[in-house]
């Protein structure tokens, strides 16, 4: 598989504590992949590694199949990076802004038409960042990371503060990258319904450590469960257990809930009503990504836009 970015055994330690922990991660090429985990569990930090502007205590980051460390200038030069803040001069113009960016990085000044374009800036272009609001703000920042064609884009919670409007203009430009410019994205989330919206690939991160890594699909595609309320909930679970359900976490004295493993609901109510019980309620559950989440990083996903920021070395 073509990865855009590959690391092992990636690895960080600051103030005596481990930050990174032996990450081996594959984003692959022309495609979105969401960087989920709670604040605090070390998504800026490994972005950070991967795009230079800290240094790994062990461990190799590969861009485009070469060694990042052998090559930097030439390898990060594909590379557009919205990270923590905007960024922008707030009193310079939308335009004066990209056009610093443009000397700065020795790219051809005509490519600042396109990027407005692109993230629905150009009416706005010629006012003063201070007028933005914080969407526009990012719209400017997310242009001028698209400047010059990159291969690689990696973006640190590019919603965080938005606005449900800002946040789904975001989604909307964030999706069209890999067709419309031919970019690889890297989007870091703690927002699981965001990442679910543009994502093919998803990495899920705990204190520092990568606990799961594949395709959206594939990750989201749980056992089914089956929730289950009788007039005799012991005896009920007993009986479940008898036919070799497995019991899920969730599962709890007024409803139960268990994995289906190869029996149909029609199978496991027959089941129940023929050996006596009164069911009351039976319902099959399939809570995917949700489900993964709460398991592999123990806590339970964030649906809702908010403004607190992860906790940076």
């Amino acid at each position: 598989m073509t990865a855009a970015i590959r690391t092992e055994g990636l690895s960080l330690s600051l103030g005596g504590r481990a930050i990174v922990r032996n990450v081996d991660m594959t984003v692959p090429d022309s495609g979105v992949y969401g960087f989920l985990g709670p604040n605090g569990a070390g998504k800026s930090t490994i972005m950070r590694l991967i795009v230079g502007l800290l240094r790994p205590a062990a461990g190799t980051v590969s861009l485009f199949g070469e060694n990042l460390a052998q090559r930097p200038r030439a390898l990060l030069g594909q590379v557009g990076i919205l990270i923590e803040s905007h960024g922008l001069y707030e009193h310079l113009t939308g335009r004066e802004n990209l056009l610093l960016a443009c000397r700065l990085r020795g790219i051809d000044r005509r490519d600042i038409g396109r990027v407005l374009d692109a993230v629905a800036m150009h009416r706005a272009a010629d006012r003063p960042v201070k007028t933005y609001s914080l969407g526009m703000k990012q719209r400017t920042a997310l242009a001028r990371a698209l400047l010059g064609q990159p291969r690689l884009v990696v973006l640190d919670e590019p919603t965080n503060g938005l606005d449900p409007e800002g946040i789904m203009a975001m989604r909307d430009l964030i999706r069209e990258l890999p067709a419309r410019f031919g970019a690889t994205v890297l989007l870091s989330s703690h927002l699981l319904g965001e990442v679910q919206e543009v994502a093919d690939h998803i990495g899920l991160l705990r204190q520092g450590e990568l606990v799961a890594e594949g395709p959206l699909r594939a990750l989201s595609e749980t056992e089914p469960l089956i929730a289950i309320s009788t007039d005799r909930q012991t005896e009920a679970r007993a009986a479940l257990l008898a036919l070799g359900l497995e019991e899920d976490r969730d599962s709890g004295d007024e409803r139960l809930v268990f994995r289906m493993g190869r029996l149909t609901a029609a199978q496991i109510n027959r089941s129940l009503v023929e050996s006596g019980f009164a069911v009351s309620a039976l319902a099959q559950e399939s809570h995917g990504l949700e489900r993964l989440y709460r398991d592999k990083l123990g806590s339970q996903p964030s649906f809702e836009a908010h403004s607190e920021q992860e906790n940076r070395p």
